[in-house]
Formats: C-alpha cells, structure tokens, sequence
C-alpha cells in the first residue's frame, strides 16, 4: 500500500512507521504525501482510537528532510513545499481530534524534530537527539519548527538551538519539556503503548477537547477560557459524562463509547 511508510492497527492504536533505514528515514516527497494519507485514513475511521509514529531501526526517528530534494527549489517552490507539509501532515497532525504520540528513536533533526512537535506529545529513546539545523544550509525550519520549537521549551532557548543548529540529547530534551519521558530504546514502544492505552481509556470526547483546547493555550488564543466553558457544558450532554459520574458513584470502572 505504500512504499515509505507501513502501518499496523492493533487494540485500536494505528502505529505508523517511517521505513527508509537507508536515508535514516529522511522525509521526501514521497514520506510526506504516505504520511498524509496514513494521517487522513486515521482521522476518518472510527475504529481507529489514537496512533503512534516512529522511525523504523533503532539509529533514527527521521534524521531530516532528504536535501537532494532541495537543489532545484526557488522561493516560490520553497514556500509550496512547506506549505504542502504543514497542510497535509504537521497541522493534521497537531489538530487531530484523536490522540497521536511520537515515539522518538535516534536522530530527530530538522523535518524529524518538527514532526516529532507536531504530535500531541513525545517519548524518547535514551539514544535520541534533536535538533533544528537549517541553519547550517542557510535556511529556516519550514514545517512549524519556528513556531512549536518555541511554544514547548520557551523562547531563549528555542533561539539558541535554532540559531547554532545544535544537537540535544534525550536527557536534555526531558530536562527541557521537549519531551515526556525517556526510556532504553528496548522499553520505547512498550511505554508507548501503555500511555496510549491509558489514554484510548478514557473519554474519546473528552479527550477531543483536551486537545483543541490545549493547542488554543499553546497559541495564546484570547478565546480559550471561552470556549473552554463552553466545551465544559457540552460535554454534560453526552452519555460518557453520565457514564463517568454513575461509575465514579458506584465505585467501578467507567466504561466509555464516544456518545
């Protein structure tokens, strides 16, 4: 079905990995537009409840974008490309309603660490390092680097990784709030599944408006009290809620089905 990418649907958890070990799994062309399928697949199907991306191999997430591909771009093409990633994968990505972590796998550098930040959030191996290097090209990142670089380690330090074109490690990453966890590659994809477990059980709705609402605090939106209050209030209507407080009162398990 594609030829850069393969995915696996288990427990309802779609895990997509990115599988060109011998480009350290650089994102092309042909990553983004797979990526951007697998992505819309993913939003589309109710039986799929959350998803994990990570790089197939244990030295790489995604070590990049594949610069070859840049040797013929001018502005207009340079600005399309960027474009088109964000449309079809970084900003699907982050405004997902269903919940998508990045299990993060050796080098996420450039287009790595942005896709890495597009998930809602991450889990590294201790042999992890991020980065944004456009710099080092004479270039800027261009998939939302600029932006969620900043909104998740603030912005001095965002400035400087930028700027130098530093490398960080797992460790410092966790340090700084670029990441959530830090484990041995072995244990990497184990915690990922039991989060995404513990998160699948609970309220799909609920967990919907986490997510929108947390991404209007990341921009600062002036209306995310608002609508906040407003989401709080809707979520009474559903049976979920009834759900929740009639098992949180009888002392069991709730058990919830997205109504």
């Amino acid at each position: 079905m594609y030829q850069t990418i393969f995915t696996e649907l288990h427990d309802h958890v779609l895990t997509i990995t990115i599988n060109r070990p011998d480009k350290l799994n650089a994102l092309n062309k042909t990553v983004i537009e797979e990526l951007g399928k697998a992505l819309h697949s993913f939003n589309k199907h109710p039986e799929m409840w959350a998803a994990i991306i990570t790089g197939v191999g244990p030295k790489s997430f995604v070590a990049g974008a594949d610069i070859s591909e840049f040797l013929e771009l001018d502005g207009k093409g340079g600005r399309e490309l960027a474009m088109k990633g964000q449309d079809l994968v970084f900003s699907a990505i982050e405004n997902s309603s269903k919940p998508i972590i990045a299990a993060v796998n050796g080098f996420a550098l450039g287009g790595g660490c942005e896709l890495a930040m597009a998930c809602h959030f991450r889990i590294a191996s201790d042999n992890a390092k991020f980065g944004q290097p456009e710099v080092n090209l004479g270039l800027i990142p261009g998939y939302g680097g600029t932006q969620r670089l900043t909104q998740l380690i603030g912005k001095g330090k965002a400035m400087e990784l930028m700027m130098t074109g530093a490398m960080i490690s797992a460790q410092e990453a966790l340090r700084l709030g670029l990441v959530n966890y830090v484990t041995s590659p072995e244990e990497l994809m184990p915690k990922a599944t039991e989060l995404i477990t513990t998160i699948t059980s609970k309220a799909p709705i609920a967990i919907s408006r986490i997510i929108e609402l947390t991404n209007m605090a990341a921009i600062g939106h002036p209306d995310g009290l608002q609508r906040e209050a407003a989401a709080f209030g809707e979520l009474f209507d559903t049976e979920d809620a009834k759900e929740g407080a009639r098992a949180f009162i009888e002392k069991r398990p709730a058990y919830f089905h997205g109504k």
